[in-house]
């Protein structure tokens, strides 16, 4: 049920510990990680389609910076970061704002108040997240944040959006190349959705500190298993949980940028307009590091504010695994 993570990712673990000292001890805001590579940013980018990530983070440098350029490796012409908390300070904002492509977006008055005018909240498919706590308030502010991203990039010339958190690496297989961008070049015109199912990370020790590089197992997605694989050894894969996935299973996806294109809760997109026409892949994949490290599970529960009862639990956390 397992499959190594590429062998690319292992290439990230060299300098990610020593660029935020470097970052941190500069006068100035720098992105070490280019390191000789040539993106010629400033040359007009003619290369299609083009593709938009969008994300929203609290996360520090030491997260985004490797996240940022694996992305840019694969393809990923542009990203749209909605930051807060510590992604917001200014030494970390600061770095992310100098490096071409990244436009962050700050969480102010005047962005809560546009959002507030969002025709989502008329709209019934995310009102059962409404005005509840934790998860669910962060469930509601990605939508509203895909929904400006959506604007952004097209205002960008962006051809494909997606949503990935910072925890998250896409992982191009079945491409002739390496690369996202020539994945959808290869998407049939008339598609507008691509799913690319989640795998799991498998973490195999407890000490891990950088896990884009550490981690190297993941659990594949029931939609990349033969189903006799799948069911004979659910009971061994779940390993007392009670999913098979510890946190969701349904992957992300990518969608074309078009009239009417709406997010339809952080997974998948939709359009007011029709109903779209989607593919799922058969080798690409999200690659989802799951709480690799023990303070992933306490960062969860500090900035939530829940009271360590059953009721608050509940009301705070959706999946069973976060709850326990």
């Amino acid at each position: 049920l397992a499959v190594p993570a590429p062998s690319r990712l292992q290439a990230l673990h060299s300098s990610a510990a020593s660029c935020v000292e470097v970052l941190a001890a500069s006068a100035g805001p720098a992105f070490p990680y280019l390191r000789g590579w040539s993106f010629h940013f400033d040359a007009p980018d003619t290369h299609h389609p083009k593709v938009c990530v969008q994300t929203s983070t609290s996360a520090g440098l030491d997260q985004i910076l490797p996240w940022l350029y694996y992305h840019k490796v694969v393809g990923v012409a542009h990203f749209l970061l909605f930051v807060e908390g510590k992604a917001a300070k200014p030494s970390v904002a600061g770095v992310l704002e100098s490096i071409p492509g990244v436009k962050v977006v700050y969480r102010t008055k005047e962005l809560e108040e546009q959002q507030a005018r969002s025709r989502i909240w008329d709209e019934t498919w995310l009102s059962g997240f409404f005005y509840k706590p934790c998860n669910y308030e962060l469930f509601v502010k990605q939508s509203l944040n895909m929904e400006m991203a959506i604007v952004m990039a097209r205002e960008s010339g962006m051809d494909w959006i997606m949503h990935l958190d910072t925890d998250e690496l896409l992982y191009p297989g079945g491409a002739s190349e390496y690369s996202i961008r020539r994945l959808l070049a290869d998407v049939p015109e008339d598609v507008d959705m691509v799913i690319f199912p989640n795998y799991e990370s498998s973490v195999e020790r407890d000490d891990i500190k950088d896990p884009f590089s550490e981690v190297s197992m993941f659990k594949k997605n029931y939609d990349h298993l033969p189903k006799d694989t799948y069911f004979g050894m659910y009971k061994e894969a779940t390993r007392g949980n009670p999913n098979y996935f510890i946190t969701y299973g349904n992957g992300k996806s990518a969608a074309r940028i078009q009239d009417h294109l709406r997010p339809n809760g952080a997974h998948r997109w939709h359009n007011y307009a029709k109903s779209p026409n989607e593919i799922k892949l058969e080798e690409a994949a999200v690659l989802h590091y799951t709480y690799t490290k023990f303070s992933d599970l306490t960062s969860r529960r500090d900035r939530c504010g829940c009271k360590p009862t059953k009721e608050d639990v509940k009301r705070c956390f959706m999946l069973d695994f976060d709850r326990a």
